[in-house]
C-alpha cells in the first residue's frame, strides 16, 4: 500500500515537473521570438529568431511531442499577447517551427550523441525548407493575397517562394543549428540527467 502511495506522488510530481518545465521553456521561447533580424538580400518581413532552441531542448529532455507543444505555446502566447490579426503568420511559424525540432527530437531519443542532433538538424532543416516553401506556394501565400485582397499569379508566388521562403528557410536552419549545436554539447550532461530523473 505504501509502495502505491509512493508509486502516485512520483507520477504526480513527474507531471508536475514536465508542466512546470513547459511554461518555462515555452516563456522562454516567446521572449527570444520577439528578439530578431531580417537577412541581407532577403525580404525584411522574413526575420531569424532562436525561439526554438527552448523546443529543442524540451524535445531532447522529454521528447518530440514536448518540443512540439512548446513550438505550440509560444505561438498561442505570442498570438494572445501581441493581439495579432496575422494567423496565417502564426500558423506557419507553427509548422516550421516542428519540422524543424521533430527530426532532432526523434533522433537523438533513438540514437542519442552530438551525431544523431546534427542529422536532425540537417533533416529538419531540409524537411522545414522544402515543406515550407510548397505550403507557401499553395496555401499560405493565397490566403495572405486573399486576406489582404490582392492578386497572386503564379509568377508572384513562384518569386517569393524562390527568392524569399526557400532561402529563408535553409539559412534560418544553419543559423539555429550552428547555436544549438555548441549550446547542446555544453548541456548534454544537464539532458541526461534530467531524463534520468523524469525516467525514474
Amino acid at each position: 500500500m505504501k509502495e502505491e502511495i509512493e508509486l502516485q506522488k512520483t507520477k504526480r510530481s513527474s507531471r508536475l515537473l514536465k508542466l512546470v518545465v513547459l511554461a518555462l521553456l515555452s516563456t522562454v521561447s516567446l521572449a527570444l521570438f520577439f528578439i530578431s533580424f531580417p537577412l541581407p538580400l532577403l525580404p525584411p518581413y522574413l526575420k531569424v529568431d532562436f525561439s526554438d532552441v527552448p523546443a529543442l531542448i524540451a524535445g531532447l529532455i522529454f521528447s518530440p511531442l514536448f518540443g512540439v507543444l512548446v513550438v505550440l505555446m509560444k505561438n498561442v502566447l505570442y498570438f494572445i499577447i501581441s493581439g495579432s490579426a496575422d494567423p496565417i503568420g502564426v500558423t506557419a511559424n507553427f509548422i516550421a517551427g516542428a519540422l524543424y525540432v521533430l527530426p532532432v527530437a526523434y533522433l537523438y531519443h533513438k540514437y542519442q550523441g552530438v551525431k544523431s542532433v546534427i542529422s536532425g538538424l540537417v533533416i529538419g532543416t531540409i524537411a522545414m525548407a522544402i515543406v515550407m516553401s510548397i505550403l507557401n506556394y499553395f496555401i499560405l501565400l493565397p490566403a495572405y493575397a486573399l486576406l489582404i485582397g490582392m492578386e497572386m499569379t503564379a509568377s508572384i508566388k513562384w518569386a517569393s517562394v524562390i527568392g524569399g521562403v526557400l532561402p529563408f528557410n535553409v539559412l534560418k536552419g544553419i543559423i539555429v543549428g550552428m547555436l544549438f549545436v555548441p549550446l547542446f554539447i555544453k548541456l548534454k550532461q544537464w539532458i541526461d540527467q534530467k531524463q534520468i530523473e523524469i525516467a525514474s
